[in-house]
């Protein structure tokens, strides 16, 4: 017979499932769809892995992975907001709550607790590993926008100063040699663009 808190933690397991088929607006690299949220997330913590020597102070790697893991599971219920689309952020913070309360809340309490802590945490963006974790997610679409010739850049007419107001602040803070890296790749997709007619 199975315990209380595995039965939760299975429970919890399948319910995350759900985050595969939240579809995002970014596109693989390869262009052959769009990502999902699941993918997405998993994407950002090897980015972690990888860039952690790039986070502008001193980062705990497996608590920014964790962080990573479940930034974005609240999209169960509350849905992919693309900033390219400001007409759908309305509310969304109060969807988001909510969706961590229930969906975490489906955990045994402890779990439920320290990822609840956690997601809030990197919400915030005010401690070094969450920083840094922000400024993972706000750089992966870029990345993945200058290297499919603009991607939702293109398609929803965005321009290098609303890039720059959304992605500098949080990029900047959490990984300052990122970045740079960000910038360069989209003003080159500026520059090559051709004009619009």
């Amino acid at each position: 017979m199975k315990s209380p808190d595995l039965a939760r933690q299975l429970a919890f397991l399948k319910e995350i499932d759900r985050l595969k088929s939240i579809v995002r607006l970014s596109p693989l690299i390869d262009r052959s769809r769009r990502e999902n949220s699941a993918e997405h997330s998993w994407h950002l913590a090897l980015y972690a892995l990888v860039l952690a020597e790039h986070a502008a102070g001193s980062v705990d790697v497996l608590r920014v992975v964790k962080m990573l893991l479940i930034h974005d599971i609240v999209e169960i219920d509350a849905g992919d907001v693309p900033f390219h689309l400001p007409e759908t952020h309305a509310g969304q913070a109060e969807r988001e709550q909510r969706a961590a309360e229930r969906i975490f809340g489906l955990l045994p309490a402890a779990q439920a607790t320290e990822f609840q802590a956690l997601w809030q945490e990197f919400e915030a963006a005010e401690s070094d590993d969450a920083k840094f974790a922000k400024a993972l997610d706000r750089f992966q679409p870029m990345l993945h926008n200058a290297a499919t010739d603009g991607g939702t850049w293109v398609e929803c007419a965005v321009t290098l100063e609303q890039i720059t107001a959304r992605c500098q602040p949080p990029i900047q803070n959490g990984a300052p040699a990122l970045w740079e890296a960000a910038v360069g790749m989209a003003e080159d997709h500026y520059r090559n663009r051709p004009p619009r007619d």
